[in-house]
C-alpha cells in the first residue's frame, strides 16, 4: 500500500479537498485502490515553510481516501494554532501526509526504560492518562532529537506534568511512511 502513485493519490486527495473547499479550481485527485482500504493519516500544511497546520487520525477506523481528504480540511481549517487557511496563502501551501502503522501499545515500568527503547526518527509515540492525550509524528524528532526532550514536549502537549511518571501512564509507539508535497529543495511529489 506504499509507493509513489500513492503518495501523489493522497497528496492529491489532500489538496484537491482544500482547493475546493476554498472554492478554487483543483486538478482531480489520482485514482489509488488503496484509497478504498482502511487507513490512519496526518495531513500537515506547511505555508511558505513554516507550520501552518496538522491534524490526523491515530486509528484506521475508515477509508483512507476519506481520511485524508477530512485531515486536510481539518489541518486547513480547523487546527485551533492557526486562523483557517485563506485562498491566497494555498499556492504557497505545500502538503506532507503520514500514512500510519497500527500503534502498538507498550508498558514500561520507567520512564528511563521508555526513553531506551525509543527510536528518534523512526517511533511516532502517544501518552494517554484519563482526559490528557497527545501524540508526537515521528517527525517531530527533527526538532526534539533527544528522548528526553521529546518525551517532556509530549507530556506537556497533553498536560501532563514533565516529571510525572505512572503505570497508568499509556504509551503506544507507532511508525510511518510519509511524502511530501514539496521537501527544502523544492522537490517533492505532486498529486
Amino acid at each position: 500500500m506504499q509507493g509513489d502513485q500513492l503518495g501523489r493519490a493522497l497528496i492529491g486527495c489532500a489538496r484537491h479537498a482544500i482547493a475546493t473547499e476554498l472554492a478554487l479550481a483543483a486538478d482531480a485527485p489520482p485514482v489509488h485502490a488503496a484509497l478504498l482500504e482502511r487507513g490512519a493519516t496526518f495531513v500537515t500544511l506547511f505555508h511558505r515553510g513554516e507550520l501552518r497546520g496538522c491534524i490526523g487520525s491515530l486509528r484506521a477506523t475508515r477509508e483512507l481516501g476519506f481520511d485524508v481528504r477530512e485531515n486536510a480540511l481539518a489541518a486547513a481549517f480547523r487546527d485551533p494554532r492557526f486562523a483557517p487557511l485563506a485562498a491566497p496563502e494555498f499556492a504557497a501551501t505545500w502538503v506532507e501526509v503520514s500514512l500510519l502503522s497500527d500503534a502498538q501499545s507498550v508498558r514500561f515500568d520507567s520512564e528511563g526504560e521508555l526513553r531506551a527503547r525509543l527510536r528518534p526518527g523512526i517511533d511516532g509515540v502517544t501518552l494517554e492518562l484519563d482526559q490528557h492525550r497527545a501524540t508526537f509524528l515521528p517527525q517531530v524528532w527533527d526538532t526534539l532529537p533527544k528522548p528526553e526532550e521529546f518525551l517532556a514536549a509530549l507530556k506537556h502537549k497533553a498536560g501532563i506534568p514533565i516529571d510525572f511518571w505512572s503505570p497508568r501512564l499509556n504509551v503506544a509507539l507507532y511508525q510511518v511512511t510519509k511524502w511530501k508535497e514539496r521537501d527544502d529543495d523544492g522537490e517533492g511529489l505532486r498529486g
